[in-house]
């Protein structure tokens, strides 16, 4: 990473905070601890981090619910930090907003990776109208699609659903944050008709859509749309 941040880490294995406080201040980053969800919440207070690197089994409030509370009124980058590998944690934590989750024991290459894609995210300018990654380019505001130098045409719901992982490029999006934001509320459990559109966009954007490039699965989680490295 180029840039300096200041990153929390909240977790309480003091083994684990001074792995990470040792791996990621090597990098040129400012690092600052927390072993419980209440201290974690008031040093993004009063700390002002740029991301937050958060287990789930903290000793007062549980990760999820610390997640929940940062986004009534934060949007720092969020990422998950766990030896909980369940899918069902991995939903409950998206599903509250966090941008990534990273199961212990984890690569200090794949943590490397994955901060610098949140971070990148938050650094695109808002209002950003055109994606490119490889040879796919997006136009949300033109809605417009073009592979490879050729138009690709796209059912309005196909559209809105690819603007809506460009959007979140690179972040897991899980089932029912892409229904409720392509068809509402209502369709919280159609999951059919999530899976249905994902394959129509496949067939439409990957040379194989059985080994996709583009829009990947995070098997029993969700989608996303790959971002560039």
């Amino acid at each position: 990473m180029t840039d300096s941040l200041r990153i929390l880490i909240v977790d309480d294995e003091i083994e684990i905070r001074r792995f990470l406080r040792a791996t990621l201040s090597a990098h040129g980053n400012t690092i600052f601890e927390a072993n419980c969800g209440q201290d974690a919440i008031e040093m993004v207070v009063n700390r002002r981090p740029d991301l937050l690197i958060l287990d789930l089994g903290l000793p007062d409030l549980d990760g999820v619910e610390v997640t929940r509370r940062l986004r009534e009124w934060s949007q720092i980058p969020i990422i998950i930090l766990s030896v909980r590998n369940q899918e069902q944690d991995k939903v409950q934590a998206l599903d509250a907003g966090a941008d990534d989750y990273l199961t212990k024991p984890f690569g200090v290459g794949e943590l490397m990776a994955r901060i610098r894609v949140v971070m990148r995210r938050v650094v695109t300018p808002e209002g950003t109208s055109t994606y490119s990654v490889g040879g796919l380019q997006i136009d949300l505001a033109r809605h417009r699609v073009n592979l490879a130098g050729q138009d690709i045409t796209l059912t309005p719901t196909e559209f809105d659903l690819l603007k809506t992982l460009a959007q979140n490029s690179g972040k897991v999006m899980t089932h029912r944050q892409l229904i409720t934001q392509v068809w509402g509320t209502a369709y919280e459990d159609e999951d059919r008709l999530l899976r249905v559109n994902i394959a129509n966009l496949r067939r439409k954007l990957e040379s194989n859509p059985s080994k996709p490039e583009y829009i990947l699965t995070e098997l029993g989680v969700g989608y996303r749309l790959r971002s560039l490295e």
